[in-house]
C-alpha cells in the first residue's frame, strides 16, 4: 500500500477527497455517505437533497463541473446531468 504523508494532518471540506463513487440517481435512496462535494461529467440539471434537507435545482450545469455542496440525495425527477460521482 503507497504511503500517505499526510495521514495525521486533519480532514477539511476543502481539502482533497479520501473517497468517491458513482451516484446513481435515486428519488427515494439517500446516497450511503453525505457527500461533501458532486463531480457532473455530463451536462445538465441536477436536482440534490441537501445535508439539511432542501431540496434543490442546479440549472444547466456543465460536464465536467465540481460541485462543492453537502449534498444527502441525488434526485432522479428532474436530473438531466449524468456521470455524477460523490466525493467524499
Amino acid at each position: 500500500m503507497a504511503e500517505d504523508t499526510f495521514d495525521t494532518y486533519s480532514a477539511s471540506l476543502s481539502g482533497p477527497a479520501d473517497d468517491c463513487a458513482a451516484v446513481t440517481p435515486s428519488d427515494s435512496t439517500d446516497l450511503p455517505t453525505i457527500a461533501r462535494a458532486l463531480y457532473v461529467g455530463g451536462g445538465g440539471d441536477l436536482v440534490i437533497t441537501t445535508k439539511v434537507g432542501s431540496t434543490v435545482t442546479f440549472a444547466d450545469v456543465p460536464a465536467g463541473s465540481l460541485l462543492p455542496v453537502r449534498a444527502r440525495r441525488v434526485r432522479a425527477t428532474g436530473t438531466g446531468a449524468t456521470n455524477i460521482v460523490a466525493l467524499w
